[in-house]
């Protein structure tokens, strides 16, 4: 079973030093979660994160890295740099919530009449550790997004950004991130822990 996970540096991390290329992030725990559950199973997981990516620059190369290798699953985790951009580069063209809608739709059109891949979306996790913080106000609009078409699609909705809002709600005082956005240790374990509880089963 060949088992894609595609998004930005979230997605991507570690796995350029890493000799399989699935790097150290929730990606590696969910990957050794797997292999380990199910050692007569093959898996195959492939690893296309690519840092800073919005859901424009997943829209030019999608072709190349989520149509061309045939996935027999895609897993797809977009949203955080479409909102941090608005924060942090004002400046610069921004991905409004209507444009991120049309190119979603887009993109799992592609995957539903090109390939037989099942489809799970991940909800963009959080911007600062702060449930009031200017990201995550901003955020549930894009959320929005990819619950109505995880319905549409029939794909399985990975609920990474209520996650991690109930945790920072319980306000333990435990980092889940290094800066507000990228993952910690922690923080990694709690978006494979909510991958594996929502979309475990696409992968029996």
């Amino acid at each position: 079973m060949k088992v894609l996970f595609i998004g930005d540096s979230i997605t991507e991390w570690g796995r350029h030093g890493d000799p399989e290329d699935i790097g150290t992030g929730y990606v590696r725990l969910i990957h050794d979660y797997f292999v380990t559950l199910y050692p007569n199973k093959q898996f195959t997981f492939l690893n296309r994160g690519v840092g800073g990516n919005r859901i424009t620059d997943l829209a030019e190369r999608w072709q190349q890295d989520a149509i061309a290798p045939n996935p027999d699953v895609i897993s797809i985790s977009i949203g955080i740099n479409d909102v941090w951009r608005q924060i942090d580069h004002p400046e610069m063209e921004q991905v409004s919530v209507k444009q991120f809608e049309h190119l979603y739709v887009d993109l799992l059109t592609q995957v539903k009449e090109k390939t037989n891949a099942k489809i799970i979306l991940m909800e963009p996790t959080v911007i600062d550790e702060d449930v009031e913080s200017r990201g995550n106000q901003l955020l549930p609009n894009y959320v929005a997004v990819i619950r109505k078409v995880a319905q549409q699609f029939d794909a399985t909705l990975v609920p990474t950004h209520r996650a991690f809002i109930d945790y920072l709600k319980a306000n333990n005082g435990y980092k889940l991130t290094t800066d507000g956005v990228h993952m910690n240790s922690t923080g990694n374990m709690l978006m494979a822990t909510t991958w594996i509880q929502a979309a475990g089963e696409r992968l029996k």
